[in-house]
């Protein structure tokens, strides 16, 4: 077995967190190997004053860590998985799916009151155009505005006046102990979540036996089930950071349920469907939920967020 790995990742506190999980987890499995984490500068760690729904490069927060580890200068890539292109770049594949953890989408808030409490004067924050959405449909009073940057430089922002209240990630936030910002979880029937929300990925070359021999430790055989249909339902819809895009799955013995979702910009229509199955039939159950939400009027939904984001 080879003796050394080396792990890429973004530098983010919530980036290195996940990377020393990975680190720590395959020394308790693997006490002799020596693991080394490399920091890599993205596009997305550079260029903070863009909106995400303006960028069209899916690869935003993890090109630079492929190509290191296309280069051979890493031999992990750890990902958040909602981060990772559901096209895996020529020349590597995915490694291991870790356990997921919370999956939820929380409410932060500087006074802590409940979104329901939110009116027109207040502001809440979030990139993401699938949370912009579906937060419009839960509170049409309040206002959305732009925000970028990481968990904790976010969190600054809001305590220094930029807005009242975010939606983020519950996994980011539990993961970097964060817990006491939380004012409100949002369950599914609110906030439907983004395909991949709260799991780990870990990417290696293509081919490269050995990695994947170690790996298989990490992997969790539940989520990456869950996963694979959900990113199968966006990668059918060719989703990105420009879509409100929305999918969750959950596994109860071999029966796969996935719920999944297509909204304009203003959330004023949605497209929300549910399919169940087989959980050896995941990726053509997402496919199968991509579909028949396309024919339902998700297309026409699609076109009309298409057209609102060329103007």
């Amino acid at each position: 077995m080879t003796s050394k790995l080396i792990i890429g990742t973004r530098g983010s506190k919530l980036a290195l967190f996940q990377a020393n999980l990975v680190k720590s987890k395959l020394k308790t499995a693997y006490p002799s190997l020596e693991v080394v984490i490399n920091i890599i500068k993205t596009k997305g760690d550079k260029i903070l004053d863009i909106a995400l729904s303006k960028i069209g490069d899916k690869g935003f927060f993890t090109k630079e860590i492929q190509d290191s580890l296309s280069k051979k200068e890493v031999d992990i890539a750890v990902h958040s998985l909602k981060d990772l292109p559901t096209e895996s770049p020529k020349g590597t594949q995915l490694g291991a799916i870790m356990e997921r953890a919370n999956h939820r989408d929380v409410l932060v808030s500087v006074d802590g009151k409940k979104l329901a409490d939110f009116t027109s004067g207040d502001k809440i924050a979030t990139s993401s155009l699938r949370r912009k959405s579906q937060l419009i449909r839960l509170n049409k009073e309040v206002q959305v505005v732009e925000i970028r940057g990481n968990v904790d430089t976010r969190i600054r922002k809001m305590q220094d006046g930029h807005c009242q209240g975010m939606i983020m990630a519950a996994a980011g936030i539990e993961r970097l102990g964060l817990q006491e910002h939380i004012t409100e979880y949002l369950n599914e029937t609110q906030m439907l979540t983004a395909p991949g929300q709260g799991a780990i990925a870990l990417e290696i070359r293509e081919g490269d036996n050995e990695i994947l021999d170690i790996l298989s430790v990490l992997n969790h055989k539940k989520s990456s089930i869950c996963v694979t249909a959900e990113r199968s339902f966006l990668n059918r819809l060719e989703g990105g950071c420009q879509i409100p895009f929305a999918a969750h799955a959950t596994l109860n013995g071999d029966i796969l349920t996935i719920e999944g979702l297509v909204a304009t910009l203003d959330g004023r229509k949605i497209q929300r469907e549910k399919i169940i199955g087989n959980s050896k039939d995941a990726i053509q159950l997402g496919i199968d939920l991509a579909n028949s939400i396309q024919d339902n009027g998700g297309n026409e939904i699609l076109e009309e967020v298409k057209r609102e984001l060329n103007n």
